[in-house]
């Protein structure tokens, strides 16, 4: 089987299938990873567990949103 071939098989584009090795690819690792009867988890250790960016997250989005409030209201009552 090539990656080509099994890009095909799994409904994953050929070029993402060929990067597999050097980017996260979701798609292509589960589909490389189904293939040879194990998890992504296990082909690809250091890209699991999956991390959600910590600048992205709704807890950091949150913060963000309290302290711009609170400078607004800081900037407020100087005026």
């Amino acid at each position: 089987m090539t990656l080509t071939g099994l890009a095909i098989l799994s409904d994953v584009s050929p070029s993402q299938m060929r990067s597999v090795w050097c980017r996260p690819t979701r798609p292509a690792e589960k589909a490389l990873a189904d293939f040879l009867g194990v998890t992504p988890a296990e082909l690809f250790p250091t890209r699991y567990p999956h991390r959600k960016s910590s600048l992205l997250s709704a807890e950091n989005e949150a913060l963000i949103a309290r302290k711009k409030a609170q400078q607004l209201s800081d900037k407020g009552a100087a005026a």
